[in-house]
C-alpha cells in the first residue's frame, strides 16, 4: 500500500513540474507577441484607361527601384478614369473610403479631384501643371498642405512646342489647338502659348473638347477655320481619343505636335515635353519619404529637369514633310 501511495505521490510531483515548466515555457511567448503590422496602401489615381500611361509605369518602376514589391511589401489600389475627366472625383472619392496611406494620381484635373477628396490622406502628384492651377500648393517651396509632387512647366512648354512646329514645317500660319475646359492647365498655358504664337507669326484657333463624343464636332472646326496644323495634349486626349485625332490627321495631312512619347509613337509628328517616364519613376521617392514619416507640407514640389523632343519620321513621310536636319539633330529619338 505504502509503495502504491508513494507511486501516485511521485507522479503527481512530475506532473505538476512539468506542467509549470511548460506554462513558464509558454509565458514569455505571450508577453513578447506582436500584432501582425499590415502593409502600406496607396491608392492609384489613373486617368487613362489599363494598363495606364507611361507616368503610371514610370512610378511603378520608381517604387520598385526603391524595394518596394506589390502585394508583399506594398499594395497599390488602382482605379482609372479611362481617360473621361468628369469620373476623378467620383474615383479619388472612392479612393478615400479605402483609407490608403497615400494617393498618387498625374495630371491636374486629377490632382485637383483628389484634393478636392480629401484634406488628410498626404497625394503626390507626378505630373502637374501647379503655376497654371492656382490653389493646389501654398507655394512651390511650401506646399503647406496635403499634396506635393513635380511641376511638368506645362506653361513654359507649350511655347516651345509651337516653335518647334514652326521649325518643321515652316509655311504654316494657321494652327488649331484642341483645349479641354475643364482642364486648368489648358487655361492658364494658353496665355504663353499665345505669346509665342505672335511672336512666330501663327494664328491660333481655339477648339474646346470637353469629352470624347465632342470631337466629331471639333474635327468640323478645325476643317472649317482652315487649320494647317494641330496641337493638343492632355489626359483627355489619349487612348482611343489619341487614335481618333492622329487618323483625322493623317486624312486631312495636318501636321500634328504633342506631349511626349505615348503621343508620336501613336503617329503625331512631333512630341516635345518633361519625360513623363522619368518625372513620375522620380514621383515614388515622395511617397517613400511620406510612407516614412515625412509630411507633405513640408516636402517642395520639385521642377521638372528632363525633357525630351521626339520626331516620328514615319509620320512625316506620309505628309510628305521633309524634317529639317537640325531639328532631326537636336531630337532626343527619331521613329522610323
Amino acid at each position: 500500500m505504502r509503495t502504491i501511495l508513494k507511486a501516485m505521490w511521485w507522479d503527481s510531483a512530475v506532473g505538476f513540474i512539468i506542467t509549470l515548466t511548460l506554462s513558464l515555457l509558454a509565458a514569455p511567448l505571450t508577453v513578447t507577441a506582436q500584432p501582425r503590422r499590415t502593409l502600406p496602401r496607396v491608392g492609384v489615381l489613373e486617368p487613362s484607361s489599363p494598363p495606364g500611361t507611361s507616368c503610371l509605369a514610370g512610378f511603378r518602376q520608381g517604387l520598385r527601384d526603391l524595394g518596394y514589391v506589390d502585394g508583399q511589401t506594398i499594395i497599390l489600389v488602382s482605379r482609372y478614369a479611362e481617360d473621361q475627366t468628369d469620373r476623378l472625383p467620383a474615383l479619388a472619392t472612392e479612393l478615400v473610403r479605402l483609407t490608403p496611406d497615400v494617393l498618387w494620381t498625374h495630371s491636374n484635373p486629377a490632382a485637383q479631384a483628389a484634393k478636392q477628396a480629401t484634406t488628410t490622406i498626404p497625394i503626390v502628384v507626378g505630373i502637374a501643371s501647379f503655376d497654371a492651377t492656382p490653389g493646389l500648393v501654398e507655394s512651390l517651396a511650401q506646399p503647406g498642405g496635403n499634396l506635393t509632387g513635380l511641376d511638368s512647366l506645362y506653361t513654359e512648354v507649350l511655347g516651345r512646342r509651337l516653335a518647334l512646329l514652326k521649325e518643321a514645317v515652316p509655311t504654316i500660319t494657321h494652327v488649331a489647338v484642341l483645349v479641354d475646359p475643364t482642364n486648368p492647365a489648358h487655361q492658364g498655358g494658353l496665355h504663353n502659348l499665345e505669346a509665342e504664337a505672335q511672336t512666330l507669326g501663327v494664328q491660333l484657333q481655339r477648339v474646346e473638347v470637353n469629352a470624347p463624343e465632342a470631337l466629331e464636332g471639333a474635327f468640323a472646326a478645325i476643317l472649317q477655320g482652315s487649320a494647317e496644323a494641330l496641337m493638343f495634349e492632355g489626359p483627355l486626349f489619349g487612348g482611343t481619343t489619341l487614335q481618333r485625332i492622329v487618323a483625322f490627321a493623317a486624312q486631312h495631312r495636318l501636321p500634328t505636335v504633342a506631349g511626349g512619347r505615348n503621343y508620336t509613337t501613336a503617329g503625331v509628328l512631333l512630341g516635345y515635353g518633361m519625360a513623363a517616364y522619368d518625372q513620375c519613376h522620380r514621383s515614388a521617392v515622395f511617397v517613400d519619404k511620406i510612407l516614412k514619416g515625412a509630411k507633405p507640407a513640408d516636402l517642395p514640389v520639385e521642377r521638372a529637369h528632363k525633357f525630351e523632343l521626339i520626331v516620328n519620321l514615319k509620320t512625316a513621310t506620309a505628309l510628305g514633310l521633309t524634317i529639317p536636319p537640325m531639328l532631326l539633330f537636336q531630337a532626343d529619338e527619331v521613329i522610323q
